[in-house]
């Protein structure tokens, strides 16, 4: 049987296919799960059929099954989307963050703080930093700049109040005063035939 670093190459197929199963383990995102299930499968089909095969014919026989195994293991990843919400609970990189929202889990400073994004994927919880004040635990932040997905740049979200948004408020607020608090009823729209002796 045919030698790669002094194993059989059916037993080294099963210990790197190991390895990388294993490592997806600490890096989830299907990142290494598609190839080690493809190798393992492979050194696996070696180990138990590997007397059978010719010496000459088994790394060809080893290389179908690595192919076979890898397309089934991808296509049942995408078909059964283990990590939820057909890619969309995944960040592809830290860019995607930016204007993301999320609350603030611990008191966010310009040094410290934690916050939970909406979608933030397999973890959602990262450590945060504002620039302007603190934001107190509770309240609704957005990202500004990612940072490198790491720590992240937010702000309050009542902070991106703009002129717009007052005069509106300053407006319904006046309406308010105006009214006592209660909205002045729509006038009824004509209808053909109002009016009109028959």
């Amino acid at each position: 049987m045919a030698e790669l670093f002094g194993l059989s190459v059916p037993f080294f197929l099963v210990l790197v296919g190991a390895a990388l199963v294993i490592m997806e383990a600490f890096a989830p995102g299907a990142h290494f799960i598609v190839v080690g299930v493809a190798l393992l499968a492979a050194g696996i089909v070696g180990l138990f059929l590997g007397g059978l095969i010719p010496g000459a014919a088994l790394p060809l026989v080893l290389a179908a099954i690595v192919l076979v195994a890898g397309g089934a293991a991808l296509y049942g990843y995408r078909q059964f989307d283990f990590y939820g919400g057909k890619g969309s609970g995944q960040t592809s990189d830290s860019a995607s963050l930016r204007g993301k929202t999320g609350r603030v889990t611990q008191r966010i400073t310009g040094d410290d703080g934690e916050i939970k994004l909406e979608g933030g994927g397999f973890n959602p919880y990262y450590q945060a930093r504002t620039m302007d004040g603190d934001i107190e635990e509770g309240e609704e932040v957005m990202v500004v700049d990612p940072g490198g997905g790491s720590v992240l740049t937010v702000e309050a979200v009542s902070s991106f109040e703009d002129d717009i948004d007052r005069e509106l408020a300053a407006d319904r607020s006046r309406e308010d005063a105006e009214t006592g608090g209660t909205p002045e009823p729509e006038p009824e729209p004509e209808r053909e035939g109002d009016g009109e002796v028959a």
